[in-house]
């Protein structure tokens, strides 16, 4: 190294870490051993990784440093390390998404969204917990334990993906992925006190995305900046020809508009049916001084109604437990992952059943024959297909909504991070927690939730929700980054120093 460290590495944010690599301030290789060495002191306590890819990482590092050495040019996050959701394939390396039936499969192939990352430069440290199959909203659900909050290791990290989450506010990492289908990068992020962003679905490529529910599913940034995620994002996102749902458009530029940190002459709007009874006084208290600071900063803020979000809770638990119906069915002992009971003895059928029953937990279980009855004949149209009709009143409410307004905001999650075990025999409380999120997942536009500081009455943080409209991700990164800068200017400091220490 040419200079000393200020600060521990795995304090610092992507940007900063890659240009001290850059730089050769540090080498790639110390920075991820930092990682290496503080998940092997935490994680024991946290949870947040299913594997942990040492070896892979280094070799990584490595390869960063031998093309700075060579003097090749290196990317905006070449050598950055990254915590990856185990819902993405990951070649050579144990994909299981948080459950049994997936138990030591190791994929042939890299998701494209790990290939990308790989061609970036991004060391990916190991693969993260999750909610089995996607399916909650607490990391609860996974079969290889909870994670735990690192600001209360006693409460959730947010679900699906509290592991990504987790990684960044233990400092684990700087940068993590999602992804988000109901609500599961932005809600994990408004608990922990971390960014999430949930891009413009069809905008990241969903191949090697193992479905849960394919028209809903959107892999996208995690990160401890908002700066960083849009890094990030524009890293993973593109036009991918093996994803036909992808979208052939050019990526918006959501780096240059997070440096932007300017909202003056922009008009937002405040979705009116996201408070009321149910709302924590202390997150709508943070919401209300967010919204305040918008005004500050020199936005136009104005009330807007959507009535028909209030239905998008119901029509979300029919039309994603549909799908995962459908796309699970492939877990039949068949072709890959667990079999049970195949002693010569058992037909097929009941070799499959045995499988599943072992395979599956009770969440994903209860989704799938929540789904399945939805699909039955003489309830499709009663069910699915009603759902399928609030969906496009939830679009076309967004589109009255965005005709006026350049974003909405409003809080992330009704609470903020409950305790673990609390809801775990309560699925409509613990659905719940998705409230303000599922509409942007129907939809299919973009949206962030970023900290905006802690609940009084519990010292946990609180989470800003932005929405915009599709294709207009880099609207999210300029009101988000000028709400960040603003707040960091008022604390002194980012929210995650004031996190105790694990």
């Amino acid at each position: 190294m040419t200079e000393p460290i200020r600060t521990p590495i795995i304090k610092w944010g992507a940007a900063e870490t890659a240009g001290a690599i850059a730089k050769g301030e540090v080498s790639a290789v110390e920075v991820a051993q930092a990682h290496l060495d503080r998940i092997d002191a935490v994680d024991k306590k946290v949870n947040a990784f299913l594997h942990v890819d040492t070896e892979g990482a280094l070799a990584a590092a490595r390869a960063v440093d031998e093309k700075r050495a060579k003097g090749e040019e290196l990317g905006p996050l070449a050598g950055v390390p990254l915590a990856l959701k185990d819902v993405f394939t990951t070649k050579g390396v144990p994909t299981t998404c948080g459950s049994k039936m997936l138990e030591g499969w190791i994929p042939p192939y890299d998701a494209t969204l790990t290939t990308r990352l790989k061609d970036a430069g991004v060391v990916i440290l190991g693969k993260t917990n999750m909610d089995e199959f996607a399916m909650g909203s607490s990391t609860e659900n996974s079969a290889y334990g909870p994670t735990g909050n690192p600001w209360d290791l006693t409460r959730i990290p947010g679900g699906s993906g509290g592991g990504s989450a987790a990684a960044l506010a233990a400092f684990e990492a700087p940068l993590a992925i999602g992804t988000d289908t109901g609500g599961s990068i932005r809600q994990p992020g408004a608990v922990t006190g971390t960014v999430g962003v949930k891009p413009t679905y069809g905008s990241v490529s969903r191949y090697g995305l193992v479905a849960f529910s394919s028209s809903l599913d959107q892999g996208g940034p995690c990160a401890r900046s908002v700066l960083d995620a849009a890094l990030l994002h524009e890293a993973i996102a593109g036009h991918d020809p093996l994803d036909s749902t992808s979208i052939d458009a050019p990526v918006p530029a959501v780096v240059e508009a997070a440096r932007m940190r300017d909202v003056r002459g922009m008009r937002i709007g405040v979705v009116k049916e996201f408070s009321g009874e149910g709302y924590q006084s202390g997150v709508m208290q943070r919401f209300e001084e967010s919204v305040e600071l918008l005004r500050e900063l020199g936005a136009e803020v104005v009330e807007v109604s959507c009535p028909s979000f209030t239905l998008a809770l119901p029509a979300y638990y029919l039309i994603a437990p549909s799908e995962c119906s459908s796309n699970l069915a492939r877990f039949d002992a068949m072709r890959y992952g667990l079999r049970v009971g195949d002693d010569g003895s058992r037909s097929a059928e009941e070799v499959t059943a045995l499988t599943r029953e072992a395979g599956f937990g009770d969440e994903v279980k209860r989704r799938i024959i929540l789904g399945t009855y939805a699909l039955s004949s003489g309830y499709y149209d009663a069910y699915y297909g009603s759902a399928q009709k609030v969906r496009t009143l939830i679009s076309r409410d967004f589109d009255a909504a965005f005709a006026g307004v350049d974003v909405l905001v409003s809080p992330t999650t009704p609470t903020t991070a409950f305790p673990i075990g609390e809801r775990a025999d309560d699925p409509m409380a613990m659905y719940l927690a998705d409230l303000c999120t599922i509409p942007s997942n129907l939809a299919g536009n973009a949206a962030m939730s970023l900290p905006v500081g802690l609940a009084p009455e519990d010292n946990l943080p609180v989470g800003l929700q932005i929405i915009a409209p599709a294709m207009a991700d880099d609207r999210l990164y300029r009101v988000g980054g000028a709400v960040e800068a603003a707040l960091n200017d008022k604390w002194g400091h980012t929210l995650l120093e004031e996190a105790p220490a694990l």
